[in-house]
């Protein structure tokens, strides 16, 4: 018989990759999504790219009834549905917290009633705030946020005494540092259901996940993704607009990876307990990222935008360190950013995206959320 499986948030991005992962691999899998406009559009019904062996129940995570209805018969849970956006929580406080958090809490309570085999949570890097740092000696150094005063002067690095520090790849054991109210939620996430987990005996694991890239993501949410966001820009003839001066790094990893890596969560034992990073374990400037995006797309000639400005909440560096998830999941990157590149490029082609950036950026601005 088959296992099934329900993913919370399932109807988006990740989660609808995931779903043809799982199901690949002999799952049943379940999909409660509230299919939020933002994401979805308007329209808010079924995604065409959902799988159509998925049972997709419409509903809001915080609701308990439909919650308790959709964990009915299932033997493990990804919980996925979370309001996604740094700059956006910095004033939808409200909305973040209710979902992020209140949501996770519905969810739980209702786990405590009906436990399942497993529980993965989908985490963020953002947790770390900045990554991890070496000074002029080799020294590892935590970093918390950059001042503001030098934000204004547009010193963007990181230096100490002086010295200009070096980013180094960030392990899961770095404290965490959560420079938005977005972070603030994922941590809370997950520590929620790592205790809960534990207190009731629910295997439950916490991936925390870096930039992931691919097809499906929205293109008309002005707070996804950075190369969807890229992407939207460039289909509409519009440059890209990047903050500071575009050469902070991050780590860019597929989707099809990202898919991979839950199901190993799911089917690893010694998984259970652990937080792990789920990444490339590989860094890119923020500039060339777009400027390869240019090129994928034929748009060479729509070169970024540089603003100069900082976004309240934003880091300067952070890329994974992915050698735990090596060890105990057996997860290693297949897809290469070209490749992935590549493949998301393909995807576009029939894509028609509103381009929301500049009135996302506009709604930071007049909140004094760049500088």
């Amino acid at each position: 018989m088959k296992k099934k499986v329900l993913i919370v948030g399932g109807a988006g991005f990740i989660g609808s990759h995931l779903a043809d992962e799982l199901i690949d691999h002999g799952y049943s899998v379940r999909a409660l999504d509230n299919l939020m406009s933002q994401v979805h559009g308007s329209a808010a019904r079924r995604p065409d790219y959902l799988n159509p062996e998925v049972e997709l129940v419409v509903g809001d995570v915080r609701d308990p009834i439909l919650v308790r209805k959709a964990l009915t018969g299932v033997d493990a849970v990804f919980h996925f549905a979370a309001a996604v956006g740094v700059g956006q929580s910095m004033y939808q406080i409200e909305k973040y917290t209710s979902v992020n958090n209140q949501g996770t809490a519905v969810l739980l309570e209702a786990l405590i009633e009906q436990p399942v085999e497993r529980l993965v949570l989908a985490s963020s890097m953002s947790v770390y705030g900045e990554g991890l740092y070496e000074n002029e000696k080799g020294e590892i150094c935590h970093i918390a946020e950059r001042p503001l005063e030098q934000l204004r002067e547009g010193e963007w690095e990181i230096r100490r005494n002086g010295f200009l520090l070096k980013p180094i790849p960030t392990p899961e054991d770095k404290p965490p540092s959560l420079a938005s109210i977005y972070a603030l939620s994922k941590y809370h996430q997950e520590r929620m259901c790592l205790i809960i987990g534990k207190a009731y005996g629910i295997p439950t694991v916490a991936l925390r996940l870096f930039n992931v890239f691919g097809s499906r993501q929205s293109l008309s949410n002005p707070y996804t993704g950075v190369l969807a966001i890229f992407a939207s820009r460039l289909l509409n003839g519009n440059p890209p607009l990047i903050f500071e001066d575009g050469n902070q790094k991050r780590d860019l990893v597929s989707v099809h990876d990202v898919a991979r890596a839950c199901r190993l969560a799911l089917e690893v034992p010694e998984a259970a307990g652990n937080v792990f990073n789920i990444g490339s374990g590989d860094s890119r400037t923020i500039l060339s990222v777009a400027e390869q995006m240019a090129v994928v797309l034929g748009r060479e000639k729509t070169r970024p935008k540089i603003t100069f400005k900082y976004r309240v909440g934003d880091i300067r560096h952070c890329f994974a360190d992915i050698a735990l998830a090596g060890k105990l999941l057996g997860y290693q990157p297949e897809v290469d950013f070209n490749r992935g590149l590549a493949d998301l490029a393909s995807w576009l082609e029939k894509q028609k995206p509103h381009d929301g950036v500049l009135r996302a950026a506009a709604e930071l601005a007049d909140r004094r959320l760049t500088v």
